[in-house]
């Protein structure tokens, strides 16, 4: 008799569970879901999976010790420089000051429930499908970048406050060690998405879809967009070809300028917009790659990111460059062998 009842109290929970109703976005003035506020992705998940996970999610214990084992290493790493400390030998690193004004996050990304442990989807294996040619196309670039000191256009343009470093402007938009907010606001005919980082502002058209001539390309390219139900489509092409290489530490990518992304966002919770998207670039990548990310409702406003005010670091980068030239030697090179994408 009690197995009895305890599976009528289950079937009954069930079916509960299944009676409630789909979360249904509230809408603005125009009748649209409202996407509007301000929305983070920060987090300790990226695009790619490290090699310590096997599989797209993990159990919450799993999790819980990898975001502890984060939190005390950003606890050492904040603490505060030691005034009594001596300088570096001539020729070493200086080093860089604290972290207390990272904010990369504290916790793996969850979606629908299920901790991620990167927000490639497809290729299953959480690797970004590179041809080889795309490979060394890439591999050229960064290199290129990071060890050309002949200008300032040579240089990435995160360094010359362009565009955010990695792809934190997009499309599309990833998560990197600090500021990683968006704004979102809403028009009857336009979406307007402010990115922390650098301020960049990309506007969306969804009445005027007409593209301008090929020759015209835009920084964040060219967005589209269109209602699919409660689902915001957004379609984005015409890179512009400084925008290819999008650099940051182990998480750089490289997107042409024939380079098509289609983002959705969906607002699945009162606190939480699913952020899915896709890319579509055969002269880098032998097939078209999938991805899902949170975007998190976070506290307001966003400050202006002031990029340059009072930075000597890009005068300081060319002026060393020119100091290892007069003295016969060339400036130092990085070693940019970082991703663990390369194609077998």
């Amino acid at each position: 008799m009690r197995r009895v009842l305890v599976a009528l109290a289950l079937a009954a929970i069930a079916a509960s569970a299944q009676a409630q109703p789909a979360y249904k976005a509230p809408r603005n003035a125009f009748g649209q879901p409202d996407l509007e506020g301000v929305w983070t992705n920060a987090s300790l998940t990226g695009l790619e999976r490290p090699a310590q996970f096997k599989s797209l999610t993990i159990p919450e214990a799993q999790a819980r010790q990898v975001e502890q084992m984060r939190a005390r290493m950003m606890e050492a790493q904040s603490r505060p420089t030691d005034p009594n400390a001596p300088a570096p030998k001539a020729g070493q690193d200086p080093g860089g000051y604290n972290a207390f004004w990272t904010d990369g996050g504290s916790r793996l990304g969850r979606i629908r429930g299920e901790v991620r442990t990167s927000w490639l989807v497809d290729p299953t294996d959480g690797k970004l499908p590179y041809r080889p040619e795309g490979w060394k196309l890439y591999q050229d670039t960064l290199n290129a970048a990071r060890n050309t000191f002949d200008g300032p256009e040579a240089r990435p343009l995160g360094e010359r406050c362009i565009l955010g470093f990695g792809s934190t402007a997009g499309p599309p938009m990833l998560n990197v060690l600090y500021n990683n907010h968006y704004q979102v606001q809403q028009a009857r005919d336009h979406v307007v998405i402010v990115v922390e980082m650098n301020h960049d502002a990309r506007i969306v058209r969804l009445a005027d879809r007409r593209r301008p001539p090929g020759h015209i390309r835009t920084w964040m390219g060219d967005s589209v967009g269109w209602w699919e139900g409660d689902t915001l489509v957004v379609e984005t092409i015409g890179f512009h070809p400084g925008e290819s290489l999008r650099p940051y530490f182990g998480s750089s990518l490289y997107l042409s300028p024939e380079a098509r992304v289609v983002e959705r966002f969906t607002r699945v919770a009162q606190d939480q917009i699913l952020y899915a998207f896709e890319v579509d670039d055969p002269k880098v990548y032998s097939k078209v790659w999938k991805a899902e990310m949170a975007l998190n409702a976070a506290p307001g406003p966003v400050y202006e990111y002031a990029c340059h005010e009072g930075n000597y670091s890009l005068p300081g980068i060319l002026a060393g460059a020119r100091k290892a030239e007069s003295e016969g030697r060339r400036p130092d090179a990085v070693d940019l062998s970082e991703s663990s994408s390369e194609p077998e």
